[in-house]
């Protein structure tokens, strides 16, 4: 995983996969907004997100993300496959997923597909609730850079 030394200034490089704009424009600016300290980077389809990720084609000089934030309904490639490929590609493997649930129902569906998420996270509806769910990223981070590394 990407260490904060190893980050430019400790922002956070947050790979957001959403095929609709308007919750990207609304995801950017709640980032923005929120204060958190990050570059987010966007793409709208799952093979965009794989080629973000392997940085080929038009991201070849793309950052590695820190964090992917996954909608699990992608036209084309889908989030099970860009799941797949995360998680068979070892330079990448260790980057954490939060897919983006629209419901407590939608939650237990991802679960039952044994989507491989590190977490799944209900994605806000009403455009208040994006600077909470900002938040909730940002305490899902930090959760992770706090544990102890097999290392310690």
């Amino acid at each position: 995983m990407t260490t904060a030394d190893d980050r430019d200034g400790d922002r956070i490089e947050l790979l957001l996969v959403e095929p609709n704009p308007g919750d990207t424009r609304l995801f950017t600016e709640s980032f923005r907004d929120g204060k958190l300290a990050n570059n987010l980077h966007t793409v709208s389809d799952g093979e965009s997100a794989i080629d973000f990720v392997r940085q080929r084609g038009e991201y070849a000089d793309a950052p590695r993300p820190d964090l992917v934030l996954l909608e699990p309904e992608l036209p084309g490639v889908g989030a099970s496959e860009v799941l797949s490929e995360l998680r068979g590609e070892p330079a990448v493997a260790d980057v954490p997923v939060v897919v983006l649930s629209s419901s407590d129902a939608g939650e237990q569906i991802l679960r039952s597909r044994g989507l491989d998420a590190d977490h799944i996270i209900q994605k806000p509806i009403e455009p208040g609730e994006f600077i909470e769910f900002v938040q909730s990223v940002e305490d899902f981070w930090l959760a992770i850079i706090e544990q102890p590394s097999a290392d310690d």
